[in-house]
């Protein structure tokens, strides 16, 4: 009995042993190897090579390595900061720079764990990341700097800039607090000097400093970048008479670190976070090395157009005949030796609708490092003569008040860029009328109107007035120089219904009838106070006259004309303007744009008015791709440089 139940346990035994084995060998026949290769897509291939912790928030492969070679891998998964604390004594002895960069991956993801526990220890985890990469990237050390051609090389600069801006905390409103002082770090300490001097603004004018990567763009077509090393900022300054909405510049934050691994180990380690203006600085030095500076131009720009009133102020104001109290806008502070150009919106527009223009036109460096950017904002109902008036007024007293003793050559290089209506308003700051548009209206002289002086006055400045000596060029885009076709009698009876004209409070009771009786006023405007579309009237005499009149010797002009797609030039029109209105002689080059009449952003008007600014400097580049030369003027002139755009 005993040797049958033996007999029968062999048997379940070697039966066991014979299914684990055909088990085992079925699964490796149906198994990957234990060392193999899986096939992949070249999209997946690229992730794969590609991850770390700013995408997958997990270690590279480069970072794996080391951590690896020194049998740390398990640990960093276990007990995070032996792992880093370990890495960083090693680092002290061993100069390999893959040691500095495995540290910053390994502290940038460090900050994620403690961030996401809720630990303030999560701030000084992600500046020391930045310092590593920092010293992986610039710091001294017998093995060679990486190359661009390294992937780690990228990684690192990304490293450094995002885990910069992690590095300080948030006010309420998503500043960033910057102090002096030190920082206690897992590795060591660190004292932190702020230095404003390096900045062309004053610090304290700065109420808050906003990551520009925290926000997302809208509405511009690109938004403008350059690489490099640094923190992108957006810094918020207060509202003020030429900002009413506040400024918003860019600036780039860059820390410094002069030591390195050992004295950052023994607590004598220090640093600078330096802070440049993206309009003026695109690098720094470190080590006689030129570092590029990361900056974005578009991010400042969206953040203050991020608001919906603004967008209707135009409309809203030629509705209204609003008071508009801040005629010109200064997007950053007036800086000596940059070039102002002042843009001057069209009718029922305002100043934001250049911003297209003025965004891509930013992103060119030597265009941002040469020029100043205004924008003059005006009632468009007003009469035209009324709101050149303010513009050349507004712009003397400007002029005046920023470079009273002329000290600014720059100052006197001024462009000035009008768009339809403001393209009139641009020809009357630049020619010299003389007695020419006054003698339309009048046989008398004006001392003879019975009137009273400040009627007297307020004629004088809008007939017998000065061209301004400080503006050298103007650009003028979509004018209508001969009138709109469509200001015809009965869109002009339409449009007094339903606006309200500001020129009601300065002609009141019988005042503008009697006016009426001494000047020779159209008989459209009998017993009715005219706006700005009786004044781009064809029928306009003053008109007529204003585009006989030439520009002065000091001014050179350029046109840029819309005409509808699939037009003839001569004979076709933009849907405001027609191009034989909008041409004029004397101007040194015309480009036609395939556009309708709000044609301010696109890409190939822009590209003139770049061409047009390179050219302002003395520099000659080549205007927007594809221009074809008209095959003969459309009217007689002299020789000017015209163009066809087809996108």
């Amino acid at each position: 009995m005993k040797e049958t139940t033996k007999l029968s346990s062999r048997c379940s035994l070697l039966m066991f042993r014979c299914l684990t084995l055909l088990l085992l060998l079925g699964l490796l026949a149906g198994c990957a190897t234990p060392v193999g290769v899986t096939k992949v897509s070249a999209e997946k291939s690229y992730r794969l090579s590609t991850v770390n912790p700013l995408n997958q928030k997990v270690v590279s492969n480069s970072a794996k390595a080391v951590l690896q070679r020194y049998n740390l891998t398990e640990t960093f998964r276990d007990k995070p900061q032996d792992a880093i604390k370990t890495l960083h004594e090693t680092a002290v002895h061993d100069d390999r720079r893959d040691i500095l960069f495995a540290l910053a991956e390994l502290s940038y993801l460090e900050g994620e764990r403690l961030l996401f526990n809720l630990s303030l220890q999560a701030y000084d985890s992600f500046l020391q990341s930045a310092i590593y990469a920092y010293l992986y990237l610039l710091g001294d050390g017998t093995a060679p700097p990486p190359t661009a051609f390294d992937i780690r090389f990228r990684e690192a600069c990304d490293l450094y800039n995002r885990a910069l801006w992690r590095a300080f905390p948030q006010k309420r409103d998503g500043g960033l607090e910057f102090r002096s002082g030190p920082r206690k770090l897992p590795v060591g300490e660190l004292n932190i000097t702020l230095k404003p001097e390096t900045l062309a603004w004053k610090l304290d004018n700065i109420e808050s400093f906003l990551p520009a990567d925290s926000f997302d763009i809208h509405g511009l077509t690109v938004r403008n970048r350059s690489p490099g090393l640094g923190l992108p900022l957006i810094a918020l300054t207060p509202k003020s008479p030429e900002s009413p909405n506040g400024g918003a510049l860019p600036v780039t934050a860059f820390l410094r670190v002069p030591g390195g691994v050992k004295e950052l180990a023994s607590g004598t380690d220090s640093a600078t976070l330096e802070f440049y203006s993206a309009y003026d600085d695109t690098e720094v030095k470190v080590n006689d090395r030129s570092v590029p500076l990361e900056t974005d131009s578009t991010a400042p720009l969206a953040y203050r157009l991020d608001n919906k009133k603004i967008w209707r102020a135009g409309v809203s104001r030629f509705l209204s005949a609003a008071h508009i109290s801040n005629p010109l806008i200064l997007i950053q502070p007036y800086e000596p030796g940059r070039i102002p150009v002042v843009f001057v919106h069209g009718t029922a527009s305002s100043p934001v609708w250049w911003a297209e223009m003025l965004n891509t036109l930013r992103a060119d460096p030597v265009i941002r490092k040469r020029y100043q950017f205004w924008f003059f904002q005006y009632n468009s109902n007003n009469l035209v003569l009324l709101s050149a008036v303010q513009l050349r007024e507004t712009l003397s007293g400007l002029v005046a008040q920023l470079d009273p003793t002329g000290q600014d050559p720059a100052m006197r290089q001024m462009v000035v860029i009008g768009h339809s209506q403001g393209g009139l308003l641009t020809k009357m700051a630049t020619v010299a009328p003389g007695n020419e548009l006054w003698n339309v209206l009048s046989d008398k002289k004006l001392d003879e109107l019975d009137a009273d002086p400040e009627i007297k006055d307020l004629l004088r400045r809008m007939l017998l007035f000065e061209p301004l000596p400080f503006v050298t060029r103007a650009v003028f885009i979509s004018t209508p120089h001969r009138g709109s076709f469509l200001t015809k009698n009965w869109v002009r009876n339409l449009v007094r219904k339903v606006v309200t004209s500001p020129v009601d409070l300065l002609f009141k009771g019988g005042l503008y009838n009697k006016l009426f009786t001494q000047l020779k006023m159209p008989a459209s405007v009998r017993d009715r106070v005219p706006t700005s579309i009786d004044g781009m009237s064809a029928e306009n005499p003053l008109l007529q006259s204003l585009v006989k009149l030439p520009l002065e010797p000091q001014v050179t002009g350029h046109s840029i004309i819309s005409v509808l797609p699939d037009m003839e030039i001569e004979t076709g029109n933009d849907g405001v303007v027609e191009y034989q209105s909008a041409h004029i002689d004397g101007v040194a080059s015309e480009f036609v744009v395939r556009s309708p009449h709000s044609c301010q952003g696109h890409p190939f008007t822009i590209e003139e008015v770049r061409r047009i600014l390179m050219e302002h400097l003395g520099v000659q580049v080549a205007g927007p791709a594809n221009a074809e030369p008209l095959q003969e003027p459309a009217v007689s002139a002299p020789p000017t440089t015209s163009a066809e755009q087809t996108p």
